[in-house]
């Protein structure tokens, strides 16, 4: 499988790519821009948060999105804004990272370590009403989360890890931390992950040129290889949610690196994605 490059270098933290009808297509972040960036048949459209990062967003379930900034929560009433900040969160020495909707319309917003506290990050679950919980803590990075088919199985990043974890889902609560996968040193580190209708597990690689595709038991079932280092997240999109949309980064890069990072790519895979979860907010 070789991925098509779908917009060239336009982004320089690509990053938490969405499909969703309701914003006409597919949207990501250009993280340290603080913009979400939707691609539709007409061409590339930015719309810009007001804060320092954007770290994901997903659509409500009465229209607009809601987007996490880097300790901001932001809610927009339609498709293209403008969005509103509605509440803050003290991260100490953490800012947001990457995150979902759960399948009960909860958003579950992770963080990163960005002091000398390498463990100062945590994930909150975020309900409708705006309040939050402490769901993990003792976070480096997180990065990518995600639930299996049948909603019983939640999968998450914390990159420095090198590992894939899984939990069992309980009356909506995360129970039985476990691992899922362990991915070899020199294959990279797993950042954002996304579930297929089959529940196989599909996680792209920071400095592993790479999205690999895992089966439900953990079995390596693709290698979908890139042109450039540091692929940050993957999704399923398109009217039958077929394609697998990749964003990549620059982050760190030197403006002479050459490569097509920070560009979205696609590529087919055979398998098919979920509809993503709106926030209830």
């Amino acid at each position: 499988m070789t991925p098509e490059n779908l917009t060239g270098p336009i982004c320089v933290h690509a990053e938490a790519p969405v499909w969703s009808p309701s914003w006409g297509g597919v949207r990501w972040v250009d993280a340290e821009a603080a913009d979400l960036v939707t691609l539709r048949d007409d061409g590339i459209h930015r719309l810009h948060l007001d804060d320092d990062y954007a770290a994901f967003f997903r659509p409500r379930i009465g229209g607009g999105f809601v987007a996490v900034g880097a300790r901001r929560l932001h809610l927009a009433d339609t498709a293209d804004g403008p969005a509103r900040v509605v509440a803050s969160f003290d991260l100490g020495s953490a800012q947001f990272n990457d995150g979902t909707v759960d399948p009960r319309g909860r958003l579950l917003a992770g963080s990163m370590a960005t002091g000398n506290d390498s463990a100062a990050g945590r994930v909150l679950r975020i309900d409708g009403d705006l309040s939050s919980t402490d769901v993990l803590s003792g976070v480096e990075t997180s990065n990518g989360i995600g639930f299996s088919p049948d909603a019983t199985l939640a999968y998450y990043n914390d990159t420095p890890t090198g590992r894939v974890d899984v939990f069992d889902v309980v009356d909506g609560e995360l129970r039985d931390r476990r691992g899922f996968v362990s991915i070899a040193d020199d294959q990279g580190l797993p950042d954002g992950l996304t579930v297929a209708a089959d529940g196989s597990v599909w996680v792209a690689l920071w400095n592993g040129s790479a999205v690999h595709g895992y089966s439900p038991e953990g079995a390596l079932i693709a290698r979908i290889e890139l042109p450039v280092p540091q692929v940050s997240a993957c999704t399923f999109g398109g009217d039958d949610l077929g394609t697998l949309f990749i964003t990549t980064s620059a982050q760190g890069l030197g403006p002479d690196h050459g490569t097509e990072a920070g560009s979205l790519f696609a590529v087919h895979p055979g398998v098919r994605g979920l509809p993503v979860a709106p926030f209830a907010g």
